[in-house]
């Protein structure tokens, strides 16, 4: 009952989905926190591989984990939310089956939570898109114009430690495909008050050539642009100051997938008429102050062309990725 009191149980939910290659070592380092009083829910999507035999070794061998598998696959929110409803803790973070944590990241969250009063405590990325920046307390306010900035911290859910009360009252959509992460970020801090970062990467992010956010353009590309005009639509009404740098956000995305257009072809439907499709997202979020936040020459000049001319654009993305070859050729 003391160490109940004194260190609060931390529920972790791991979905698994096909990371045979990278799971044992997720679990290992799980396994291997420091934090005395936690629970862990890894919930098998259907894994075709060996995934779910793994998790069952885990679960059978450690009283702590506790392995649920759905019969077919139903998708990473799905599994979140099956690994929500199931948790006891008074906390709780995620942690991505291909992805591995430092064995002191729940003490040090939970310490930097506590002791800073927050709602949310957020520990560096390894691996991740971020730019670092030193530790600090946010208001949401202010949080949400980080996580627009993409500094010090992004909108990914790991790599957080959480209410699981809050967590409860707010489901990841089933029917977001990607950009779920966003969206699920963007929502909490709505009730939350107090965000509270410290810069030490004790996530470690695997980049995965195969995994959903890198699966090339298609279907799930429109609806991460669709969730991004439904948080721009709010924050004008919610969060006016991050405004501008949401709006940022969704014009690097556009800009971002329009490149990969260029660069790799497309599953559905033609090149010309994605990249006017792109055109449309980029148009609908341009602002000058938006495009003042930029923090390099590239993207504005990328979201300049794609905003006036999709032929022009399309030009300078054949040039960028001859360019990708002759360096990886040596020749510059």
């Amino acid at each position: 009952m003391k160490t109940e009191q004194k260190n609060p149980m931390i529920s972790i939910i791991v979905p698994v989905y096909n990371v045979e290659p990278y799971l044992e070592k997720c679990l290992d380092s799980i396994t291997a926190q420091t934090y005395p009083n936690l629970e862990v829910i890894v919930v098998n999507d259907a894994s075709s591989d060996r995934g779910g035999q793994i998790c069952e070794a885990y679960s059978a061998r450690d009283s702590r984990i506790q392995a649920v598998h759905f019969p077919v696959n139903r998708g990473v929110s799905a599994a979140r939310n099956e690994g929500v409803c199931r948790a006891k803790g008074k906390y709780m973070t995620f942690i991505d089956a291909d992805d591995y944590v430092e064995p002191d990241l729940l003490e040090r969250l939970y310490v930097n939570l506590v002791k800073n009063k927050a709602d949310i405590s957020v520990c560096g990325i390894d691996g991740g898109r971020q730019k670092d920046g030193p530790a600090r307390t946010y208001s949401s306010k202010e949080t949400v114009y980080c996580m627009a900035r993409r500094v010090p911290f992004l909108w990914n859910v790991w790599g957080k430690l959480y209410l699981t009360e809050a967590v409860k009252s707010c489901p990841f959509d089933e029917q977001v495909l990607c950009g779920e992460d966003l969206l699920f970020f963007y929502r909490i801090l709505k009730a939350a008050k107090r965000v509270s970062y410290f810069p030490e990467p004790l996530y470690h992010y695997v980049y995965r050539p195969g995994s959903l956010i890198n699966s090339g353009i298609g279907e799930k590309s429109r609806t991460v642009l669709s969730v991004l005009d439904n948080i721009c639509k709010d924050a004008a009404a919610n969060f006016r100051e991050a405004s501008p740098g949401l709006e940022l956000l969704a014009l690097d995305t556009a800009v971002r997938f329009a490149l990969q257009t260029v660069e790799n072809g497309v599953k559905e439907g033609s090149v010309s008429a994605w990249l006017k499709y792109f055109q449309k997202h980029v148009r609908r979020h341009f602002s000058w102050k938006s495009a003042a936040l930029a923090r390099d020459v590239k993207t504005v000049t990328a979201v300049f062309l794609l905003c006036t001319s999709t032929s022009a654009f399309q030009g300078m993305g054949a040039v960028y990725k001859y360019c990708k070859r002759l360096l990886g050729a040596g020749y510059c």
